[in-house]
Formats: structure tokens, sequence, C-alpha cells
């Protein structure tokens, strides 16, 4: 499941929890939302002082923490909160935006249900989101494709006994550092990226490399039947430098960087996505 949704068009982080069959939101995304507040970390520590204070006590003990990714690209322990535990902080911050909010939430509650029992109207949504953020149509056909190659790995590590998050990451980092010479992290400072999912900010030459090095691991891992992290760490080296190797001779017969400073944050006056720089 995506770990992004939109209110309107501010991201909010989210996990869906498959085992309890329930979201949890990332409450100082929701905070900044509600309070427009230039510090909402501040803001949401001295809330939750004041719930406690005042007797709110099961509020405290039902707000979890989950690794998320951070404005730096960095994983980092996020307050989180289910949809429940949400609504009653959300009685406690004044704004306008609270019951369009209690809308949404419901919202998206609703139709995770619908999307476990018709998978195909998740990745419907996905391509139209994409869609009313200004990504053409060839653009979103990518983007999905290196969705489902990307879940197509996961599932292979999480078959042979790769840690979920931190060794989930390593080895993605592995990818990507063959693939393109840069970790993740260090794409992300090239693209002038913050909390933004990288691979939404690719051009289409930096997709589909990005999905060569993914299928190739997904290959050489089976085929050589890589178990545990250190063998799948080695099928993700070989992997990505395959894609490297690609990338490296498109640029030589081309002329051009595959590596782009391009991305798709909205321009602040128009509300447009940024134009295309030449790769």
């Amino acid at each position: 499941m995506s770990n992004i949704k939109l209110f309107q068009t501010q991201q909010v982080r989210t996990h869906w929890d498959e085992k309890e069959k329930k979201w949890y939101f990332a409450i100082v995304d929701v905070i900044e939302i509600l309070t427009e507040s230039q510090r909402p970390r501040k803001y949401w520590n001295d809330l939750k002082n004041k719930l406690t204070s005042e007797g709110y006590i099961e509020v405290s003990d039902k707000i979890g923490q989950l690794k998320m990714t951070a404005i730096d690209g960095k994983m980092r322990d996020t307050d989180v909160a289910d949809t429940e535990t949400l609504l009653r902080i959300i009685q406690s911050v004044p704004s306008p935006k609270a019951e369009p909010f209690k809308r949404w939430l419901a919202k998206v509650g609703y139709e995770r249900l619908e999307e476990i029992e018709n998978p195909e109207l998740a990745s419907k949504r996905t391509r139209e989101i994409y869609k009313a953020k200004g990504y053409s149509d060839d653009w979103v056909e990518k983007r999905m494709r290196s969705i489902a190659i990307r879940d197509e790995l996961t599932d292979e590590w999480k078959k042979r006994g790769v840690k979920e998050r931190i060794e989930y990451a390593i080895l993605t980092a592995e990818i990507s550092k063959a693939t393109f010479g840069l970790t993740p992290s260090e794409y992300r400072q090239v693209k002038d990226l913050k909390r933004e999912n990288l691979r939404d900010h690719m051009t289409d030459l930096e997709l589909i490399f990005s999905m060569l090095g993914e299928a190739s691991t997904t290959e050489i891992t089976r085929n050589t039947n890589a178990k545990g992290f250190p063998e799948n760490k080695i099928a993700a080296k070989k992997g990505g430098r395959i894609a490297g190797d690609a990338r490296i001779a498109l640029e030589k017969e081309s002329g051009k960087k595959i590596i782009s400073e391009n991305n798709y944050l909205p321009e602040k006056k128009t509300g447009k996505l940024k134009g295309k720089k030449e790769s």
C-alpha cells in the first residue's frame, strides 16, 4: 500500500497494518494541515502534554511510533495514531479544516475496504491521483509499472528472509548506487526533495533504469535462490550494476546524462508542476 495519502493537495504519511486491518497516520502531518503551523512538531508536543495533563491518558497510551521517511529523507521514529485516536486529537485542535479532515479519514478507511474486495481499485485510484497532480498519461503508465516491479522485488525479499524497512532500505540503496552512482538520499538532494517520494520526481528515463535495476535484481535473486540479507545484498549489487552499465552506455552514445535535477514540485505561484529540465 502507498505510504502517502493526499488530503486535498497536502501529503499525509500513512501505514496500513495488514494484521490489525487498520491505517496509522503521522500525527505531525495532520497537525501541520489543520493548524498551518510553521512548527508542527512543537505544536504537537505541546498538545500531547496538554491532553495528558487534562487526564486524557488513553490518548497517549494509544499513540505509537513507526519508522517513516522524514523531511531529510531518512527513516525516523514518528508518532502515529489510528483513525479512532486521531479523531480524538482532531477534536482538540481548533481548525476550520477539522470537519473536512474527519470526512477524509472516513473516506480513506472506506476506500481501503473496497480495495481489499477489489485490488484493481487501488491501482485505478493511484492513476487518478497522479493525473490530478498534472502528470502525463505516458509517465503515469511507467510509474505504475515501476510500482508493480518494486512490489515483485519486495515480495521476493520477504519470502527470502529479508527484514522489512531497515534491510529493504539498505538493499534499495545498493541497487540505486549501482544503477545511478547515488544512494536514494543523495539522489533526493540532487532533485532538491524533502519528504517527497523520489520516484514520483523521476524523468521517464530515470524511471526506466530504476525499473531495470530492480527487475534485474528480482531475476538474479530467483535464479541464484538467494537466502537472507547477505546473499540478497550480492544480488542487489549485481542487478543494479546491469542497469548502471546500460545507463553509462546510453549516456556515452547520446551525449546526455540520465540523472536529472528535474522534479515535479509545484510552482509556488501557479500551483502547477514545474516544466521538465533536460537531463
